[in-house]
């Protein structure tokens, strides 16, 4: 998805100095759960301009970037604010069994659906996104950006968190994380460019990935804050059987 343009320049520091740059800014960001019609559209349109920026989707008169999976009953929809400024984002949608929407699925059913039906939960972060001006002086924006789905799968006790991806940011994930490929890249909706598959094993590296990246350990205060509902906790979960085809949140 639309992430930072220097991923990898941060690693000329050492780990543990890294790490504690990545804290010291910690302490100036705040998450928030989008609920409100004023804070979806404001990640949209930061999404909008992200997208554009590196080309991956087409000119919008809305400048608004959005798909009808913004409107699951299970999606978490999380602005990362600097100093109060919204500076980046991700979405979230957490899935336990088939009947749940996930966007992977629609993409790499093949890899995903059985995995579901056995009821392994999912985590499946999308729409990573980051406004320029903030990405060009902090370096650290993209380790924070992702924290939430790392938060998530404390919270949701999840068997897998997904990466889906561009390839070339594949490296990233697997360096930092520990993800495997899961899928060659496929076209994917809304998206000009096409998306690989990838997944993390969480309980598996949970202790090796906080421990060079204490930055990602939260409090159970800090997770229940976010989680505790959804971003359209007033959506029943039998009227979702969404599609990207849903005409429901869709900008033209």
């Amino acid at each position: 998805m639309a992430q930072s343009d220097s991923l990898g320049s941060q690693f000329n520091l050492s780990p543990s100095r890294f790490a504690d740059r990545v804290v010291r800014l910690l302490e100036r960001v705040e998450y928030r759960r989008a609920e409100s019609e004023e804070d979806k559209n404001a990640i949209y349109r930061l999404r909008y301009d992200a997208y554009m920026r590196e080309g991956a989707i087409e000119p919008r008169a809305s400048r608004r970037f959005s798909d009808p999976f913004d409107e699951a009953c299970n999606v978490w929809i999380v602005g990362m604010f600097i100093d109060g400024e919204l500076a980046s984002s991700i979405r979230l949608h957490v899935a336990a069994n088939a009947d749940a929407p996930l966007p992977a699925v629609t993409v790499f059913p093949d890899i995903l659906e059985s995995r579901l039906r056995r009821g392994q939960i999912i985590i499946d972060p999308t729409r990573f996104v980051t406004r320029l001006d903030f990405s060009r002086r902090f370096a650290e924006m993209p380790y924070l950006t992702v924290r939430p789905g790392w938060m998530a799968g404390e919270y949701f006790r999840a068997d897998f968190i997904l990466a889906t991806i561009r390839t070339e940011h594949q490296g990233y994930y697997r360096r930092v994380f520990g993800h495997e490929g899961w899928s060659a890249a496929r076209d994917y909706p809304t998206l000009k460019k096409p998306i690989a598959c990838m997944g993390l094993d969480y309980f598996a590296m949970r202790s090796h990935v906080q421990q060079r990246y204490p930055f990602y350990k939260s409090t159970v205060t800090e997770r229940a804050e976010l989680f505790a509902r959804s971003s359209n906790p007033r959506v029943a979960p039998e009227t979702q059987a969404v599609t990207w085809d849903s005409k429901a949140a869709v900008e033209a």
